[in-house]
């Protein structure tokens, strides 16, 4: 061996391996919370991934500890399927941009979106979560529809930037798509009328 090299290779393959499960733990719970629609036992975490239930808690003191990672890896996945928008595009180019990308991450993410609603009053730090990840979509939303949004006074511009903010979250999507019974396209279509509405009668 290299004495030079301070990382034998036995440890790197067994900090790979860790980390690999690691990552299967976190997709089995996504798989699970999707498929069941119900937070997931850690028997049912471990069957799902192929491991133990003791490997579940060798890396995870408890399932809220789990939840919370999941919820970082959904966040970084969720921020990387909606890319910073080009803001000197014109306004239907940004909102259909805006509404696609909404629309697939609500489609996605939502099962679990109600778990870690679930879980918010067990962990002070899965709410401070939920607080970052609503306020990105405000940031988003604010960002997509600067041009429209910085021609109101305040607090208009709040108000309305608010109305955007409940009209595209996740619990807007769950209606649409479940109590409505709207086809994806459909529901996107209801969203680009009703944004387009919402800024033009706020113009005026």
């Amino acid at each position: 061996m290299d004495d030079s090299d301070p990382k034998p290779p036995s440890i790197d393959g067994r900090r790979r391996r860790s980390e690999q499960t690691r990552q299967a733990i976190i997709e089995a719970y996504l798989d699970l919370v999707r498929a069941n629609q119900e937070p997931p036992t850690a028997q049912e975490i471990a069957k799902r991934a192929g491991i133990s239930t003791r490997s579940v808690f060798e890396r995870f003191t408890d399932l809220l500890t789990l939840s919370l990672a999941v919820a970082d890896y959904a966040f970084e996945q969720a921020l990387a399927q909606a890319p910073v928008p080009n803001v000197d595009a014109d306004f239907d180019t940004r909102l259909k941009a805006q509404v696609e990308g909404r629309a697939a991450i609500c489609e996605q993410w939502l099962p679990l979106w109600r778990t870690l609603l679930r879980y918010k009053s067990q962990s002070e730090k899965l709410a401070v979560r939920i607080v970052r990840i609503r306020a990105a979509m405000m940031a988003r939303l604010a960002l997509v529809y600067g041009p429209e949004l910085s021609m109101l006074p305040e607090p208009e511009r709040a108000q309305v930037l608010i109305s955007l903010d409940l009209l595209t979250g996740f619990e807007s999507w769950g209606r649409i798509r479940e109590d409505h019974g709207l086809s994806i396209e459909a529901a996107r279509e209801l969203w680009t009328v009703s944004i387009g509405r919402l800024l033009s009668a706020a113009a005026q």
